[in-house]
């Protein structure tokens, strides 16, 4: 097998993962935040002009918001890797036979011989860099974070949520009166959700159809709450 081949699409694969992942958690946050909000408010004012500047300012710190979250987390995963290259290599330095001794457990575990066990642990040994890439990859189960991964987060989670945001929040520019937007809103949303939730189960393996009706109702749910608490404190 070209190993360089299989470097590229491991590499693009675990990069496409992180994108679905980056955009299912900024659309699920972004069509249901800014939803449940403009339904809250949709209870209280009659003014869709209110509700769309609410709603924008709303969009605007969710996002910023999500986005450093997703920062931080690309952040945290660099730190700890970082961290633990830096373990790997003082182990090497320091307590070197403890590691011949890991590195031969874990071909043991694959099956070689004995005199396999030591001729590859010898022949790894003899590269710290790679030895610690080793480690790191098979001992600790670790892959290098790609180094913009945080930068990537940030942006992809913060567009994702803007993107889920403005599809509540949209009919409330064209309507003035805020209940009828309202309506036009609720049937918007709620097929934006059935659709995004399918398509999401349908990735993470779930049943397409129960895990796009979960999340519509979880959407339906807090919207319907967000009004009634408005209307009963209104």
């Amino acid at each position: 097998m070209d190993t360089h081949l299989h470097h590229d699409h491991l590499e693009s694969h675990l990069q496409s993962s992180d994108l679905l992942r980056d955009v299912v958690i900024g659309m699920s946050d972004g069509l249901t935040v800014p939803f449940a909000l403009a339904a809250g408010l949709s209870g209280a004012v009659d003014n869709s002009s209110i509700i769309v500047i609410a709603g924008i300012a709303e969009i605007a710190a969710g996002s910023i918001a999500m986005g450093l979250g997703g920062y931080l987390a690309g952040k945290t995963e660099q730190d700890h890797y970082a961290s633990e290259v830096k373990r790997e290599y003082d182990e090497i330095e320091h307590l070197r036979h403890k590691e011949i001794e890991e590195t031969k457990a874990f071909f043991a575990s694959i099956g070689l011989s004995k005199d396999l066990q030591e001729k590859a642990t010898e022949e790894i040994a003899q590269d710290k860099d790679r030895w610690v890439d080793f480690m790191m990859k098979y001992e600790l189960g670790l892959e290098k974070p790609d180094p913009k991964r945080a930068t990537k987060s940030a942006l992809n989670i913060g567009i994702s949520y803007i993107a889920g945001g403005i599809i509540p929040l949209s009919p409330y520019f064209f309507v003035s009166d805020a209940i009828e937007a309202l309506q036009f809103s609720i049937a918007a949303t709620l097929v934006f959700l059935f659709i995004f939730g399918f398509f999401k189960s349908k990735i993470t393996g779930v049943n397409p159809w129960l895990g796009a009706l979960r999340v519509t109702l979880i959407g339906a749910l807090a919207a319907g709450a967000a009004f009634g608490v408005a209307k009963l404190l209104d």
